[in-house]
């Protein structure tokens, strides 16, 4: 601490222990405290002379309000204030101290905290003792904020935000209070309003395999999860499937970029300025999310916070609905009639609940599922009369309320929050959409803690984790709960019977649902006499339904694929509607929709004699949607008998016929794509093809394939790290390659560390503009060691420095076949560069282009 800063005339300097308490917390003070240790005021150090107008603003203000409503300001913005600290607590807390706000135990508190807990324990100890100090202290302490918000950049954007605001931000609050406060006669049906959705919210239903327990049932607060949401939407050209993209590469994105350009948030934040924004017309926010993801959990566990009074309380009524049930509706009808038919007690109070619209909240959930057309680019219905809703008791479509609701059209000053995946999204791209934000799933230690919640014993949660995150395919797939769900039922068993052969434990992805389908039939599969005919049925089902984009199904197509609700269906199948109060059909889906593509896949295996497939696979494989894609893996996958083996016991052998016809298949299109790759869609069907490869896991089928390829070029195609994997275990089956082209695949250091131990075959490497560091640069010379036949080597235009140089320096005079390496466009210095060009003299044969 600086010395200067004291209470009552102790000094904060004077023990040494404060110092090391403050280091060990994980941030040394820096330009705040250096002005105290030049006998200066921290805070003033701080400030600039050139604070723009909201700052000078927000300063006036401050002086204006009173007690009360300072401290209406420093709860609402609670939450922000807390992030906003976190990133530099220590120093905050400093400050505060050095100014006498705060004591010297105070300031012991809050490091403590910080250094014991986390930054977010030591930052809400903070604003905890912030709101309870008497109120000039408080204003003492919000002017302090001001000043000292140029070193922190969610402080000052928060600030600057409120500056705007003005003079119209107390007015803003007032208006919030008196818009939450009901009248009398309202206050019974939204306290019954409450605790109905308290009931429906309360509890978490997870499914089973297992035939005595199809579901179980958790309290939600026991099971939920926190996700990682972003204040914005990545690329929406992702495919659908984060299942072929994400992993490794994902959990790199966001520690990139949280923090950066992209915020993460909380769930209640998607709403905080409602209240406070100048405008009538409301707010409407969408979050996106792939499938399994969390939306409709995320969707839960808000109303559920709403209900118990933990968020949104400026709204007076939340109403949710899911687009399945939407789709059920056939006829034109009324939102009196739609609320009605869920919140039937409501009655005749609706037209008290319409005067004051600021007040509503209206949830639609998974916009992907809607079989209606809600075009927002179309201006037509903003005129055409058919298609304008101007007041709750218009009679409407229902995809005409849900667009009148998103635009503000109908009810002024209503909230939306819409959820869908990130390819429905561009259906919102023309809508009045203010707050966009993507749920990320599991990060990091996320991953873990799902498994440990999933497992009553620790030592198999362990074990499943540690087979997890050692396999990067699966360690790919658990970012997403709904994967992690079907790696807890399918890898359990292995860790909890120790006469499994470890050998047998799923490596690909078609062997872990192999195994999931089979503790499925192992379950259910003796209730039925033919379970081979049945599961070829619900195939056909699924396949149309992955052709057609479909995930939800009626009775009416179980009876068109002769299938009978049953035990054992409901293996496969989840009912989809199952309010009580609800007299529609029941509707069905696959828990997740890569169970629904590998029973499809599976179906291609259960007729006798499958002609066709060669043709199927050659339609599918041509379609550019990606719709096919997975299908397509796990029907690569089922050809091999390592794989397929475990399902033997209930489907009988596959026939030897389609095995041979779908290897044939594969065998044909590597080899036709091996010698293609002059475009990226080129680039891109080849890769595709060489999972097929990895997941067939046939060596012998490998080395017909690529065993005479000269040349594998992914040149400008971005690779994953679960690509890498894949091609680092293709490469390794075959013969020399001579040239491997990854310039500008952007595979970083984890996709070089994938791809190491196919590295020795190659002839001819090139990985300019890769995003190789020194570190990486280091493992590469390592991997290389191991690689006598290297002629060519290009690493330029990546970020090596002088510290690459020794080990550059090694690969040169070690690889006596090292013709030619280009390290032009890296940040190596001129001494360096002149080291490494000196090693051509001896060897007149090499090039070293610097």
């Amino acid at each position: 601490m600086a010395e200067g800063g004291n209470w009552g005339g102790d000094s904060v300097a004077s023990t040494s222990q404060e110092q090391k308490e403050q280091r060990d917390a994980g941030t040394a003070v820096t330009t705040m405290a250096d002005g105290a240790d030049q006998g200066g005021d921290p805070v003033a150090s701080t400030t600039r002379t050139d604070d723009a107008p909201p700052m000078s603003s927000l300063t006036e203000l401050l002086e204006r309000w009173d007690d009360s409503q300072l401290l209406d300001l420093t709860n609402h913005y609670r939450q922000r204030l807390e992030e906003a600290i976190q990133e530099a607590v220590e120093n905050v807390v400093f400050v505060l101290a050095y100014e006498r706000y705060f004591s010297e135990q105070e300031y012991k508190q809050v490091i403590k905290r910080t250094k014991r807990g986390s930054r977010a324990a030591g930052s809400t100890l903070l604003l905890n003792l912030v709101t309870e100090k008497e109120p000039r202290v408080r204003k003492l302490i919000w002017k302090c904020f001001v000043k000292m918000h140029h070193l922190l950049p969610k402080l000052e954007e928060l600030l600057k935000a409120m500056g705007e605001e003005g003079s119209d931000l107390i007015e803003s609050f007032k208006a919030m209070k008196a818009s939450s406060e009901l009248p009398a006669h309202l206050k019974d049906v939204q306290q019954k309003h409450k605790e109905t959705l308290r009931a429906q919210t309360e509890t978490l239903r997870i499914n089973t395999i297992l035939m005595n327990e199809k579901v179980k049932v958790f309290q939600l607060l026991d099971r939920y999860a926190e996700l990682t949401v972003i204040s914005t939407v990545r690329d929406r050209t992702l495919v659908e499937h984060e299942l072929l993209a994400r992993g490794r590469d994902h959990e790199e994105w966001r520690e990139e970029h949280l923090g950066g350009e992209f915020e993460k948030i909380r769930t209640d934040q998607l709403f905080q300025n409602v209240s406070l924004s100048k405008s009538k017309s409301g707010s409407s926010s969408a979050v996106a999310g792939v499938p399994g993801i969390g939306k409709t959990t995320m969707v839960q566990k808000i109303v559920h916070d709403w209900a118990t009074g933990k968020i949104y309380q400026q709204f007076q009524f939340v109403f949710s609905f899911k687009f399945r049930d939407l789709n059920t509706i056939k006829d034109r009808m009324t939102l009196r009639e739609l609320i009605l038919e869920q919140y039937p007690y409501f009655g005749n109070m609706l037209g008290e609940v319409w005067k004051n619209p600021e007040g509503l909240l209206f949830i639609f959930d998974s916009l992907d599922e809607f079989k209606g057309r809600i075009d927002f680019a179309d201006s037509r219905r903003d005129t055409e009369p058919q298609h304008q809703c101007p007041d709750p008791e218009s009679r409407c479509e229902v995809s005409d309320i849900v667009y009148s609701l998103i635009q503000h059209k109908l009810l002024p000053g209503c909230s939306v929050l819409v959820t869908t995946r990130p390819t429905a999204l561009h259906l919102l791209d023309k809508a009045e959409v203010t707050v966009r934000a993507e749920i990320l799933g599991f990060v990091g230690e996320e991953r873990k803690e799902y498994f440990t919640r999933y497992f009553k014993d620790q030592s198999v949660a362990a074990a499943v984790f540690k087979h997890v995150k050692e396999n990067e395919i699966l360690y790919t797939m658990s970012y997403n709960p709904s994967y992690c769900w079907i790696l807890g039922l399918t890898l359990g068993p292995f860790f909890t019977q120790t006469h499994r052969d470890p050998q047998r434990v799923p490596k690909t992805i078609t062997q872990l649902y192999c195994y999931f389908i089979y503790n499925i039939l192992k379950n259910h599969g003796r209730e039925i006499e033919s379970t081979r005919q049945v599961l070829l049925r619900l195939g056909q089902m699924a396949f149309t339904g992955v052709a057609e984009k479909n995930i939800v199904f009626t009775d009416g197509d179980l009876i068109k694929y002769n299938l009978q609700p049953s035990q054992f269906l409901s293996g496969f199948l989840m009912e989809l509607l199952e309010r009580e109060d609800s007299a529609r059909s029941v509707v069905y889906t696959f828990p997740h929709l890569t169970i629904q593509e590998f029973v499809a896949a599976l179906a291609q295996f259960l007729t006798p004699d499958r002609r066709d497939i060669t043709t199927l696979l050659i339609e599918a494989h041509g379609n550019s949607d990606g719709r096919f894609e997975v299908f397509l893996r796990f029907v690569a996958g089922l050809s091999s008998p390592r794989a397929a083996w475990i399902l033997g016991e209930f489907l009988g052998k596959f026939p030897h016929q389609t095995i041979c016809r779908v290897s044939d298949w594969v065998k044909d299109e590597v080899k036709r794509r091996a010698g293609n790759t002059k475009s990226d869609a080129s680039k891109r069907r080849l890769l595709n093809t060489l999972h097929y490869l990895f997941e067939s896991q046939n060596p012998l089928l490998a080395q017909q394939t690529l065993g005479s390829v000269e040349t594998l070029s992914f040149s400008d195609l971005r690779l994953t790290p679960i690509d890498c994997a894949v091609l680092s275990h293709v490469i390794r089956l075959c013969d020399t390659i001579i040239c491997l082209d990854l310039d500008s695949c952007r595979i970083q250091c984890e996709g070089l560390q994938r791809l190491g131990p196919a590295l020795h075959k190659c002839q001819e490497l090139r990985l300019k503009s890769v995003g190789l560091t020194d570190s990486g640069a280091e493992d590469l010379v390592s991997t290389l060691s191991a690689n006598p036949s290297l002629t060519e080597l290009d690493l330029g235009y990546n970020s090596l420095t002088d510290r690459s140089v020794p080990a550059l320096r090694h690969l040169i005079r070690n690889r006596p076949r090292l013709k030619r390496i280009e390290l032009w466009r890296n940040e190596i210095s001129p001494t360096g560069e002149k080291e490494l060009r000196s090693l051509q003299e001896p060897r007149p044969g090499l090039k070293v282009i610097m």
